[in-house]
């Protein structure tokens, strides 16, 4: 935000002279637009300290944007792209990737675009799902067994190796993304089909609301050592869930060595359901919560990012009281262990 200095969610659409930012995806008209002719790219972005994965656009005019991104390959991938932008209206030329359709000897009668449309169709196309892998949580993505299935089964493609290929070509050409350390790996080896045919390499369309997440659960195992700080504040507060995003009262409990808030069920007694390491997390105000439900939500609401880029969303009873929840976590944060 340029008044609050408050970070949103917005939906981002990257145009031949621009960037148009929506309030959501379903939107029709664009909250703002960033023309992109004469600006300047900075990334990464250090101007808010602790706060990662963040990169700057300065306008023709000077006037700053910024933007955080939720993993490091998403904003390597919007950087890239930007700066080609940047670069063509410099050279008053058009944005166009180079076609990798004869390294994977695709026939000429094949329209990858016409493809992918078919592929994001809602009712018959592949469908996006919340997938859960090594205790991370996959938001709008498939998997590759998946596309390959769907293009079979859809006369697409006569048999799986001739999926493959297409499914290589919607890959190499950007139409699909690489979500996990899998299928990003497959990306970047040389082989030519990099697209991988298996259940646990997973990929997303890549102008879909993708987004990955870790997540602790109530079987996380909580060492004696974390119960040794003194506590610093404790009190209720709502707790998003990382997996149904539903709310719940929970209470928690601030430590200062280690750097710790525990949180647990103030009806069911003082056992931990939960943990948050602090040392080296982001905390700050937010006015919006991905994946809420606006009856959910009565404002005060604070997010806190963890070292290991983990999304806490918490509200609180008062703006003063989340005020002193966000002073008392950034101390902790900041000189605990």
């Amino acid at each position: 935000g340029t008044l609050l200095n408050s970070w949103r969610a917005v939906w981002v659409v990257l145009s031949e002279d621009g960037l148009d930012y929506y309030k959501k995806k379903t939107d029709r008209s664009p909250k703002g637009m960033i023309p992109l002719k004469g600006a300047i790219l900075i990334s990464p972005c250090q101007d808010f300290n602790k706060r990662t994965l963040v990169f700057k656009i300065t306008a023709e005019k000077k006037q700053d944007h910024f933007f955080q991104t939720s993993h490091m390959e998403e904003r390597e991938l919007w950087v890239k792209d930007i700066k080609r932008t940047i670069s063509c209206l410099k050279d008053g030329k058009r944005f166009a990737r180079k076609s990798t359709r004869r390294s994977i000897r695709l026939p000429d009668t094949v329209n990858l675009a016409e493809l992918y449309a078919l592929m994001k169709d809602q009712d018959n196309g592949v469908k996006e799902l919340k997938l859960e892998q090594d205790n991370r949580v996959f938001n709008h993505c498939f998997t590759g067994a998946t596309v390959v299935e769907w293009l079979v089964s859809r006369e697409k493609a006569r048999n799986r190796p001739e999926a493959l290929m297409l499914a290589t070509g919607l890959l190499n050409e950007g139409f699909l993304q690489p979500a996990d350390e899998m299928s990003k790996e497959g990306a970047e080896g040389r082989e030519q089909t990099s697209f991988l045919d298996q259940t646990k390499a997973l990929y997303y369309f890549a102008d879909s609301g993708f987004f990955c997440e870790g997540y602790s659960s109530d079987e996380d195992v909580l060492l004696k050592d974390e119960f040794r700080g003194n506590i610093i504040k404790q009190g209720c507060l709502l707790k998003q869930g990382h997996r149904r995003k539903n709310w719940k009262v929970r209470k928690f409990i601030l430590r200062d060595d280690p750097a710790y808030m525990h949180y647990c069920d103030p009806s069911k007694g003082d056992d931990p359901l939960g943990a948050v390491h602090l040392r080296g997390a982001v905390v700050t105000a937010v006015e919006y919560v991905p994946d809420a439900k606006k009856y959910d939500i009565d404002g005060n609401l604070f997010e806190i990012i963890t070292s290991d880029e983990t999304h806490y969303f918490l509200q609180a009873a008062t703006a003063e009281e989340r005020k002193d929840w966000i002073k008392a976590i950034q101390a902790v944060s900041k000189n605990g262990k």
